[in-house]
């Protein structure tokens, strides 16, 4: 009996990951908001019926994918400030990574930059949340930078923020160099890496 709960089990979470994917692909050339369930259990193969055995509704299947789309993310995000290296190493791991991600889930970035903003209310509180917990995360990370030394806790989440922000506008940037020339996507690292320069030249010097 728990052999055949198993693979019940198991067919399950292949099918509502294969809504997901579905899901994903319908959305490279639209927004959430004129997403169609029947589009997405079509593209499945599966009955209309069998969407609600996953997800509520397709706001429930749009907060599902913001949570496979950020929820990976946090490890990577406190990586790109730790303390590690000096400051420059750090501004180029951090593009390099945010680089890497986009080359490795465009459909999950592209996801993000356009729902963001988009029409669905409990997609965009999701990503909001998402993006206040890497705020906190990174704030952890800068509070223990020596240079943060006598910083109040809003300038910390200030400058967290600020870093969370840039990072998302640099993987937008990386998103859509994706099919560019190797020149256009050189200029887009430097781009980035000097953006990101200026924010921490400015956190050196914002208590003088």
């Amino acid at each position: 009996m728990s052999h055949i709960l198993g693979v019940r089990q198991a067919q399950k979470l292949k099918t509502r990951q294969a809504l997901l994917d579905a899901a994903l692909g319908l959305l490279e050339g639209q927004s959430l908001s004129s997403l169609g369930l029947r589009e997405v259990t079509r593209a499945v193969g599966v009955a209309p019926t069998a969407f609600y055995r996953h997800f509520r509704s397709i706001e429930d299947l749009g907060v599902a994918l913001v949570e496979e789309a950020l929820g990976s993310l946090h490890p990577m995000i406190r990586t790109t400030v730790s303390t590690a290296g000096d400051h420059e190493e750090r501004i180029v791991r951090a593009v390099e990574l945010i680089a890497r991600h986009v080359d490795a889930y465009p459909a999950h970035v592209r996801f993000i930059a356009r729902e963001r903003h988009g029409g669905v209310q409990r997609v965009r509180e999701a990503i909001r949340e998402q993006l206040a917990r890497f705020g906190d995360e990174v704030k952890a990370e800068l509070a223990k930078d020596p240079v943060s030394a006598g910083w109040s806790e809003d300038d910390l989440l200030m400058l967290a923020t600020l870093y969370v922000d840039q990072m998302l506008i640099t993987a937008s940037l990386f998103l859509e160099s994706l099919e560019a020339p190797g020149a256009e996507r050189e200029r887009v690292t430097q781009v980035a890496t000097r953006q990101m320069r200026l924010i921490t030249i400015g956190r050196r010097h914002w208590l003088d």
